[in-house]
């Protein structure tokens, strides 16, 4: 192993990958997914589809999850900055509701792992961002679910900058509450 660093979180599951950076006065190279590797570090699935989204400044997404066809996902920034979230929605959980977010950047390069029947989303903190995931499940366009961003049962903690107008689809404002999920 060794092409990568994995942190564990307070949530069980959820992992922060950092890859091995090889860099000289030509730039860089890094592996972005071995499945050697990822296997080695407790990552052993297959990842089916490869799905890339840009957004600019103040774009809020999520929080997402899929109903039926829940999928892990391996998440990532190859352009910009934005502070990815993760919510425990496991049935049984002894972190159920609880949140974990991390900043991933082009500059840090890191990974976040996030296994099924979590919620995900993310803020945009650069003018503009490219987030790049894996699934590993495809995409069912009618089994989406959603639970509204600022839930205080979860309590987020984004970081909106007071004052900010930021920007979020009509879609993820009328989700609702973790309470009101069924599970």
């Amino acid at each position: 192993m060794g092409k990568i660093s994995v942190e564990t979180c307070e949530i069980e599951g959820l992992k922060i990958i950092t890859p091995t950076v090889f860099g000289d006065e030509r730039g860089y190279f890094m592996e972005t997914y071995n499945y050697k590797d990822y296997a080695a570090a407790g990552i052993d699935m297959e990842f089916v589809q490869d799905n890339q989204s840009a957004s600019k400044k103040g774009v809020l997404r999520g929080l997402h999850f899929q109903i039926n066809y829940p999928q892990d996902k391996l998440v990532r920034v190859v352009n910009g900055e934005v502070f990815d979230v993760a919510v425990d929605l496991r049935p049984g959980s002894a972190t159920y509701g609880k949140w974990f977010g991390v900043t991933l950047s082009a500059e840090n390069k890191k990974q976040f792992f996030i296994p099924k029947n979590f919620a995900h989303g993310f803020f945009v903190l650069s003018d503009y961002a490219e987030f790049v995931y894996k699934c590993t499940d495809f995409y069912h366009p009618n089994d989406e679910g959603g639970i509204v961003w600022n839930d205080p049962d979860i309590g987020v903690e984004w970081p909106i900058p007071e004052g900010m107008e930021f920007t979020i689809s009509e879609k993820d404002q009328k989700w609702g509450s973790l309470s009101s999920l069924h599970r």
